[in-house]
């Protein structure tokens, strides 16, 4: 009996969750922008995840909860490292140069790279005729945004930094899935709030050697920093971190990696959405059609993933009855 079957959670409180991870990741990017518009990258990712992972940790001492546990902070570290530093930072830097739309549309193939990395399921995945047919259909929709990128910013100034941005943004969600696969693998057992919060204070501190490595700390002044910046950062310390990335680490322990990767359907909707009506970002019918491209692929893919799922839930029940 697998994780997710075994755990007995209220309904509601996965669908609240599922509806959080939804919505409020996929305003993030906005606010991700306008953050990182006043602050540096690095400085920006210490800051939101220090005091996140700090503020749980507190929380977690207040509850009760036994937070020294090595192990668990072995691999909610690694855990941190791969979600956050790599994958939450990736998207921070891709947004000093890209339009926060484009990041969450290119960031919707995440799905397609939890299928390529999940080597315990590859027989059933590589076995299933939708499933790569959504992976030959994601990346077509990857390489026509990343293409389309290029070819628009061979005339602009800053060529090479949005190319490496989308370099970096791809690199990123390989991490973010690898990372979620890890910590779906070696958080049962152990308290999801407490899994959580140490993800984010190694994250944040992980973050500090790059910020003085890079100068940010001898450039950055906070006197600088505007009203609208410090409430972009407190929305994802609260919002974005403290209870989306809380629900979504919890969603791993209850639910299937598969079906908690469905907020790529909806994320790239309310980024592109929010980016579009509140920052005026353009955003071309070939843009369109690689957003389409990339959540038909998505869908293909969790449907095959869907329909496998229900048969060994069928069988299952089968075999026990039969017991």
């Amino acid at each position: 009996m697998n994780i997710e079957q075994s755990k007995k959670v209220s309904p509601l409180m996965v669908i609240l969750a599922f509806a959080t991870v939804y919505i409020v990741w996929g305003s993030t990017y906005f606010f991700i922008q306008k953050a990182v518009a006043e602050f540096p990258p690095f400085i920006m990712g210490a800051l939101r995840f220090l005091i996140a992972g700090s503020i749980l940790l507190i929380w977690c001492i207040i509850k009760g909860e036994k937070i020294w546990n090595p192990m668990l902070i072995k691999h909610a570290a690694i855990s941190g490292l791969l979600l956050l530093l790599i994958g939450n930072g990736a998207v921070i830097w891709a947004e000093q140069t890209l339009p926060s739309s484009l990041v969450a549309v290119l960031v919707s193939s995440v799905p397609i790279w939890f299928v390529l990395l999940d080597r315990a399921h590859w027989t059933e995945n590589f076995k299933s005729r939708e499933t790569l047919t959504g992976l030959f259909i994601g990346f077509a929709g990857v390489i026509l945004l990343f293409v389309q990128r290029i070819a628009e910013s061979m005339s602009s100034a800053n060529t090479g930094a949005q190319v490496l941005g989308l370099l970096i943004l791809i690199v990123g969600s390989m991490s973010w899935a690898a990372g979620s696969l890890y910590s779906k693998a070696k958080s049962s057992g152990y308290p999801a709030t407490v899994n959580t919060a140490w993800q984010m204070f190694a994250a944040g501190i992980a973050f500090l050697p790059f910020a003085f490595l890079s100068g940010e700390t001898k450039s950055f002044s906070f006197a600088t920093v505007s009203t609208g910046a410090w409430f972009s950062i407190g929305y994802l310390i609260v919002l974005g971190s403290l209870i989306a990335y809380s629900a979504y680490v919890w969603l791993l322990q209850v639910r299937s990696a598969t079906q908690v990767s469905t907020y790529g359907y909806v994320n790239p909707v309310v980024a592109v959405l929010l980016g579009v009506f509140f920052n005026n970002e353009p955003m071309s019918w070939i843009q369109i059609l690689g957003l389409a491209i990339i959540l038909t692929s998505v869908l293909l893919i969790n449907i095959a993933k869907a329909r496998k799922e229900r048969k060994v839930a069928v069988k299952r029940r089968m075999e026990m009855a039969v017991e």
